[in-house]
């Protein structure tokens, strides 16, 4: 068992964890969750013993082997498969004693444990795992060093699932790998024989391949049992609930010391004002979950929408210095279009994008645009060719340099970056404000096409769930490439695969799309049955955006009406709060009393709205 007692954690005078404590029991799946910034590799960080606490513990078992993705990729002569296979392993160590065992007994302890554990196996294993994360039998045979960080990081990755070690950490390991690897990885993790904890912000991972949650908020470690679709269940009645109980703790205080300070003056009531003093002081405060709101992202809508199709390619071919990657396109793209690419690495995504997108010219055949479409596009690599020495103030004065300076702010703030937060140095930006700051610059001209390639790698779960509100609020077309299947299934309606040189509609859902990844058999993947009629699909998942958008308001309203009544409650106890009104002005204070019993049936009606508007969103 992993055991987490009482575990503090400073970093540059900062308090990440206080008194945290959290129990791992062997053979548990779990998925570690938290915003950005929170602590989650710092923990893992005091697991692996790099850091030490400033107080508390963390107890694993002695014999307990712990398994971490390296930060920095193989990058040797030596081919893929040979890095794996050279993992640390009790294979690999069994391996390098027999070669200078000389005790007969010794060896065959050795030879009978190889075979226990299937040492005889383990090429193929290796070979599954690199296949699985979309490498190749000849790629396997291949030197690391003709392969990119990313595919590099991919290997270092299939490494660390070979070694099967008893604690296997995982930090943001979809990052590098597109959804086919990602839905791979899933299935995969979901199997894993030893205990699992991932820190990962991709919510169907968390959904399939735990079954646990381990949240660290407001520095607290909390365990919940089931995925993360049971945590934001379960975390959401406790707020309520959490509420609830202030609420009641707070008039029961506020009872016991209007006694004391009535009564503590009288001889013959001193004994009971201290008895409800002690009262008092035993009340201990109520830790109420806390859910910070995250700031919307907001893509700005076109002035007016252009005739369709907005983009037509007639029997394209595109490719790189004379290299055709993509042949015999015939696409089209409408106003309403919401398109999701799938295929794996490699096999042109980012080139039909570019292409789409203008930076790419055809070698033969024709592109038709809309005279005056205006396109946005979000792609990973650009967060490199931002410039760091700049605020983001500063890149999007740029972008307006005739406008006054209120304007300016105003749209910096409209981005994310509020007031002293836009003069805030880029390279000083965490990766999710990075990529917040980049998709406002892209989409600054307030597109008709948005392409949006992987833009979920630094976002966590909550960020990633205003992508998606933004999305489905923005009236024009959107592309999407992401691994990430849950933002797919909640925006896109279509899906084009991308594979061997051909952009097909792929009419399968997403379902059938994992079934076909998993089972292998991903050439067969354009050949599946149609299931629905693809403009009849584009116009329900239309009509779905137009029936749930009632129940966003809903919930949106709810809440603003319970931080609004909750600010007059507040003020009202303020002011019954002085005894002496009763006495002053005995009519106000009544009518006051009655208006508070009023505004606290209001805030228990507005929360009960609230729960049932976030209920049959979440079922819509």
């Amino acid at each position: 068992m992993l055991l987490i007692d009482d575990l503090t954690v400073r970093i540059a005078g900062r308090t990440l964890i206080e008194n945290a404590t959290a129990r791992v029991t062997p053979g548990a799946r779990v998925g570690l969750v938290g915003r950005n910034g929170t602590g989650k590799s710092t923990l893992f960080n005091v697991i692996t013993g790099e850091l030490h606490a400033e107080q508390g513990s963390v107890e694993i078992p002695p014999r307990w082997r712990i398994g971490r993705l390296a930060q920095e990729a193989p990058n040797g002569p030596e081919s893929l498969i040979e890095v794996v296979l050279s993992a640390p392993s009790e294979r690999t160590s069994l391996l390098k004693e027999a070669e200078t065992a000389t005790d007969p007994h010794r060896i065959a302890e050795i030879q009978t444990r190889l075979a226990d554990i299937g040492a005889h196996a383990a090429p193929a294993r290796a070979a599954a795992i690199l296949s699985g994360l979309g490498f190749s039998t000849a790629d396997q045979q291949r030197p690391c060093t003709e392969f990119s960080g990313g595919w590099r990081m991919r290997v270092a990755l299939a490494a660390t699932l070979f070694s099967e070690p008893d604690l296997l950490l995982l930090d943001e390991p979809t990052n590098y790998l597109d959804l086919e690897g990602t839905l791979w990885l899933q299935e995969h993790l979901a199997r894993y024989p030893h205990t699992l904890i991932v820190i990962s912000h991709d919510r169907d991972l968390l959904d399939t391949a735990v079954d646990q949650i381990l949240a660290l908020d407001a520095k607290k470690l909390t365990l919940y049992r089931g995925g993360y679709s049971d945590f934001e269940r379960q975390r959401h009645e406790r707020m309520v609930l959490d509420q609830k109980a202030i609420k009641k703790q707070e008039a029961q205080r506020k009872h016991l010391q209007a006694f004391v300070d009535r009564f503590r003056a009288k001889a013959s009531k001193a004994r009971q004002a201290q008895s409800r003093l002690k009262m008092l002081a035993r009340l201990q405060p109520i830790d109420a979950l806390t859910i910070d709101d995250v700031r919307e992202i907001n893509i700005p809508a076109p002035d007016k929408l252009l005739s369709p199709p907005i983009i037509a390619t007639n029997d394209v071919a595109v490719g790189y210095d004379g290299r055709v990657v993509l042949s015999g396109l015939s696409l089209r793209i409408d106003n309403d279009d919401r398109i999701a690419l799938l295929g794996s690495n490699g096999n042109g995504k980012s080139t039909l994008v570019k292409l789409l997108a203008g930076r790419l010219d055809p070698m033969h055949g024709s592109v038709t645009r809309a005279s005056t479409l205006k396109v946005g596009y979000f792609a990973q690599h650009q967060l490199d060719e931002l410039d760091e020495n700049e605020s983001p103030y500063d890149a999007v004065r740029r972008l307006m340099p005739d406008q006054p300076e209120a304007k300016v702010r105003a749209r910096v703030g409209a981005i994310g970056f509020s007031g002293l937060a836009g003069n805030t140095l880029i390279k000083s930006l965490s990766g999710g404000e990075k990529a917040r700051l980049l998709l406002g610059l892209a989409t600054f001209s307030a597109p008709h096409l948005v392409i949006l390639d992987e833009p979920t790698n630094h976002l966590d779960i909550d960020s990633r769930g205003a992508l998606i509100e933004a999305i489905n609020d923005y009236p024009g077309a959107v592309i999407l490439v992401s691994h990430d299947r849950y933002l797919l299934e909640a925006c896109a309606d279509r899906l084009w695969l991308v594979q061997g040189g051909k952009v097909a509609a792929f009419d399968g859902d997403l379902d059938d799309y994992r079934k076909l990844v998993l089972s292998g058999d991903k050439q067969s993947a354009a050949k599946a049955p149609p299931q629905v009629d693809r403009a009849e699909a584009r116009r329900a998942a239309a009509d779905k955006r137009a029936e749930t958008a009632p129940l966003r308001k809903r919930v949106t309203d709810s809440e603003h009406k319970i931080a609004q009544l909750t600010r007059q409650l507040d003020k009202l106890d303020k002011t019954l709060g002085d005894g002496t009104l009763f006495a002053t002005d005995p009519a106000r204070a009544a009518e006051l009393s009655k208006t508070r019993a009023n505004v606290v049936a209001a805030i228990a009606a507005a929360e009960e709205d609230w729960l049932a508007a976030s209920s049959a969103l979440e079922s819509a």
